[in-house]
Formats: C-alpha cells, structure tokens, sequence
C-alpha cells in the first residue's frame, strides 16, 4: 500500500501550536525555578525549550493529509478523517493567494472551506534542488502525481508551474 504524506497547516492552528509550545516551555522553566531557585534558570530554560521543541513536533507531526491507495486521511493532533477517493473531482497546481504554488484536489460534497483540499504550498521554483527542504518538496511533488495518476485523477498545472518544475526539478509533464 502506498502511502503519501502532505498537508498544509493553517496559520491559525500554527499560532495554536506555537502557543502551545511556549507555554510548555514556560511551565517547565517555571518549575526548575520553583523547585530549585533562581541559580537554575538557565537549566530550566533549557529543559523547557527542549520539552517545547517535542511538543511543537508532535503537534506540527500530526497534523498532516495521508493519502493511501484506499483513502485520504486528513489528521490533527485530536481527529482523523476520511475523505473517499469518489470524492476528488480534480487536482490542481496554481497560485495561492500568497503568491506561492498550491496543490489542491477540488472535493465534491464535505464541509472542507472552498470545497478543496490543499496538499501542498510552496515556494516558486526557481533553481535546482539546492537542500533537504528543496529535495523533500521535490519528492512530495513526484510521489502525489504519482498516485493521482494511478487514481487516474485530473491534474491542471499552470504552464509557468509546468515549466520551472521541468527546467528546475526534472519533473516532466505528466504521462498517460
């Protein structure tokens, strides 16, 4: 079984998160101070940002789309969804309204804002694969189009998007 992970958090549940996260570390340096004074602040700062960091990991971890060969998996920390496969009408590669490139599949039915599920948000590509965030992207790009292919799913790409992927990424338009 194929499983892809995807998934874009929304600004306001990062907010959530990151809140989250201070307060973890807050609570903890907090408590080094209580249970052992003023000379231990630094060591609850440390404990509290490396107990931060995991909460922000799980958090952000999580939060996710899965798609599997049988379902989409939507999933936050708390809940899991299912969305069908019959459920995607198409996919699409555009601009967001951040200027970044988006890639959503259009959802028939459902409560999901706009009716689209979005699965991907970055940057324009405009060189080569230059680090782990380049070549992770990269990846995740390759392995949806492959499995919106094998569902035999739509894809309408920019022709500008199209383009930089091939120049820049040696992704090639799609094949039928």
């Amino acid at each position: 079984m194929t499983t892809v992970r995807a998934g874009v958090v929304p600004t306001q549940r990062a907010v959530f998160y990151s809140v989250l996260g201070i307060l973890a570390t807050v609570t903890i340096c907090g408590s080094f101070v209580a249970a052992f004074g003023v000379n231990r602040v630094f060591t609850g700062l440390l404990a509290g940002a490396v107990v931060g960091i995991a909460v922000l990991v799980a958090l952000f971890t999580r939060d996710a789309v899965v798609l599997t060969d049988h379902a989409i998996y939507r999933r936050k920390p708390w809940t899991i969804s299912r969305i069908s496969w019959d459920r995607v009408v198409a996919g699409r590669f555009t601009l967001d309204e951040r200027a970044r490139w988006s890639l959503a599949l259009d959802l028939i039915g459902g409560d999901e804002p706009h009716g689209e599920l979005v699965l991907l948000s970055i940057p324009p590509v405009v060189r080569p694969v230059a680090g782990a965030y380049d070549l992770r992207k990269r990846d995740q790009v390759t392995e949806i189009r492959a499995i919106l292919r094998r569902k035999r799913i739509p894809v309408t790409v920019l022709p500008q998007i199209a383009g930089a992927l091939q120049e820049h990424w040696q992704i090639g338009p799609p094949t039928h």
